[in-house]
């Protein structure tokens, strides 16, 4: 029966004109109903529409609905030149904006074929910022799925810790959440004075935070009694499905692209890509899913400690170095079609440009975003669990709607 059709169902038996209606309650528990969550839920994680065919409190049928968030991005992109699409970038996955401006800005630098000419000390802030932006993405990840499943302490915890790195960022860029600043071919400017020490003390406070925070949830029975063995995603299906980040790490496969394309400065950094081991429940579970997501910070937290060791000792700053030596005063590349990939922490982010040669307007752009290709994966693991479960599988994909609906 499709989707339209599916109503409330109650079989009426023995009817006439002059009878009230009547019902028959015996198969009720054979009976589907068709209930949404969303738009506007705290359970869908923005403004995401789930259509539900329910059989009393197991899940028969998920439909998800996008479009309620939709940023008209490429369009926007095929109207302005190169360096101008930047703050639209960073309104796609605004949870992580530096790292979706570090992915893009990278793709057009590789067109132009100006990748391997920018100073080390521009490529390590870069990644510098980009590791501090997952650590926060990861924190609100976690933080809101503790709350989607009854824990409300550790969010506000996360949420506080996650303070810091927004500062952070904010006293780097000028902008608490859309940054606007790794610019083609360069930065909007150099670290401020002293932004190298404060980071530091950062890391030294966050290390016993993240000790704790895998205690108070990871660790926790509770948390692992409602996510161990739940919406289990084998790792062939996430392939499939083009699901990427720790959504496809958590199901088992150690697939990073810092490593596979290995792109910037990260061939030089040394750090390890945590994956599902089914150690609570079943490989790909959504206690696998968060698992990841925590380790993922300890490994930004020793890419950052490289970074600032690098950053005072090999590639200090000095009176002479410009952030905008190198960004281009026009950017016209020879006509081509040319795709450009990077990790950020939801998954892969890509970027398809078209050029005609012309003008510094691109003539076609697309957007590859991982959230999109996590949450397509929902209405198959969601069959069977119950209405609670399917709250907890929605949370354990973290997704923005941002750049569901691009």
């Amino acid at each position: 029966m499709s989707m339209q059709k599916i109503q409330y169902k109650y079989r009426r038996e023995n009817l006439s004109e002059s009878e009230p209606t009547k019902f028959n309650y015996e198969n009720l528990a054979s009976e589907e109903m068709l209930i949404n969550l969303g738009p506007q839920h705290p359970s869908t994680h923005g403004v995401l529409r789930i259509e539900v065919v329910t059989d009393g409190e197991l899940i028969k049928e998920v439909v998800p609905h996008l479009g309620y968030l939709h940023r008209c991005f490429e369009k926007h992109a095929e109207s302005l030149p190169f360096n101008q699409i930047i703050p639209f970038v960073d309104r796609l996955d605004y949870v992580a904006a530096m790292n979706s401006e570090h992915a893009y800005v990278m793709g057009v630098e590789k067109m132009l074929g100006i990748e391997n000419t920018l100073p080390k000390r521009i490529e390590y802030i870069r990644v510098l910022v980009a590791e501090l932006n997952r650590i926060a993405s990861h924190f609100i990840a976690i933080g809101t799925y503790a709350l989607d499943i009854g824990a409300q302490t550790p969010f506000l915890w996360l949420i506080r810790d996650r303070e810091s790195i927004q500062r952070l960022l904010e006293w780097v860029s000028g902008a608490r959440m859309l940054y606007n600043y790794i610019w083609v071919g360069g930065l909007f400017y150099d670290l401020p004075l002293g932004f190298e020490e404060k980071c530091l003390e950062f890391v030294n406070y966050v290390k016993p935070k993240l000790e704790e925070l895998k205690q108070i949830i990871i660790d926790n029975h509770i948390f692992i009694n409602r996510t161990a063995n739940v919406g289990v995603l084998p790792m062939d299906l996430a392939i499939n499905y083009g699901c990427t980040g720790p959504v496809l790490r958590g199901s088992g496969l150690k697939y990073d692209l810092r490593r596979v394309d290995a792109y910037s400065v990260y061939p030089e950094i040394e750090f390890d890509i945590p994956i599902g081991e089914g150690k609570m429940g079943k490989t790909g579970d959504c206690w696998d899913r968060n698992y990841v997501r925590l380790m993922e910070c300890w490994e930004s937290i020793r890419i950052i400690e490289q970074c600032l060791d690098k950053l005072t000792k090999d590639h200090k700053r000095t009176r002479d170095f410009d952030p905008q030596a190198f960004v281009p005063k026009k950017i016209r590349p020879v006509e081509m079609d040319f795709y450009a990939r990077a990790e950020n922490p939801k998954g892969e982010l890509g970027f398809f440009f078209r050029t005609n040669g012309k003008t510094d307007v691109p003539t076609r752009v697309k957007c590859r975003a991982c959230s999109f290709h996590n949450l397509s994966v929902l209405p198959e693991i969601s069959k069977g669990w119950m209405i609670a479960d399917l709250v907890a599988i929605i949370g354990s994909l973290d997704f923005v709607m941002g750049e569901v609906d691009r």
